[in-house]
């Protein structure tokens, strides 16, 4: 088993290592995401070399490092993908979140460490303590915002694609399977450590196909905002944030999406939206259009 381990931790590191050196450009979730498997493999490999009770538990705390911040990234990621804009207290926030999580895991109230026992031929028996629901609950947790962000996004059509957003669910239900049968079924092999291997390799073709994409419609969008654009009167030009409304407008975009996107109250849009037809001569949408 500790060879298995072996070659899926060679794996991962072979592939965090090969991101690093051809990628030029980098998105640091998902360089976070590709740290965080090693880790967890890591910790599984470890786990299955352990000789006495300290070394397993500090290996399968290693590996709970890596899949308590696996998760914060894989969400992150997801919301990337889908095109959301976030403020910087998000991120923050869930990183301390993980952080209090990790130390949950580590507490004697998440596992009974006088009733955890250990032998070589079995490996940790553990033994859960009170707060062992509280992971659970953490890992619902993300898996239920994962999905409700891949439906709104296809809602509001932040997904263009199906087929990325059938994806994105398939990766995330993909490991909620896994993580159910390790929950109730008894396996000497922890296979959510080739669930997450898979996953990352997806979600990076995901990105870099999305990422063609993105860059091909923010040139059609540039391309019709020139072309508004040259409807201005001579002189005359765009406030910065009604620049960004008429870029939302011409993504046909809600107002209330682009309150949420700009960070604005839906009537600050309304005078933005307000200045910039006075500016163009035109009196709604169904009009801005018909300049292209």
């Amino acid at each position: 088993m500790a060879v298995v381990y072996g070659v899926f931790t060679l794996l991962a590191v072979a592939m965090l290592v090969l991101y690093i050196i051809l990628l030029q450009k980098k998105d640091p979730w998902i360089l976070f995401l590709f740290c965080c498997v090693p880790v967890i493999n890591i910790g599984y490999f470890l786990l299955s070399l352990a000789q006495n009770k300290t070394f397993a538990l500090i290996a399968n705390h290693t590996a709970y490092l890596g899949s308590v911040f696996l998760s914060l990234c894989m969400f992150m990621v997801i919301l990337r993908l889908c095109g959301y804009t976030y403020r910087k207290w998000l991120p923050i926030s869930l990183t301390l979140l993980a952080f209090v999580m990790f130390a949950v895991v580590c507490s004697p109230w998440y596992y009974s460490y006088a009733a955890t026992t250990f032998t070589v031929e079995e490996g940790l028996n553990k033994v859960y303590g009170p707060l062992h629901n509280v992971y659970a609950l953490y890992l619902a947790g993300y898996f239920i915002a994962m999905i409700a962000a891949i439906i709104r996004g296809v809602r509001v059509r932040k997904i263009e694609s199906y087929k990325y957003a059938v994806l994105m669910v398939a990766i995330v239900l993909g490991n909620i399977a896994f993580w159910l049968v390790e929950k109730f079924i008894r396996w000497d092999f922890e296979f959510l450590s080739v669930s997450y291997l898979f996953s990352e390799i997806i979600l990076l073709g995901l990105y870099w196909m999305m990422q063609d994409y993105v860059h091909v419609s923010h040139l059609m969008e540039q391309n019709k905002i020139a072309l508004v654009l040259r409807h201005l009167p001579e002189g005359v030009v765009l406030h910065p944030r009604e620049e960004e409304v008429l870029k939302a407008i011409l993504e046909n975009k809600k107002r209330r999406d682009i309150a949420e996107q700009l960070n604005l109250s839906e009537n600050t849009v309304k005078t933005y939206t307000r200045s910039l037809y006075k500016k163009l001569g035109v009196a709604n949408r169904e009009e801005l259009n018909n300049l292209l």
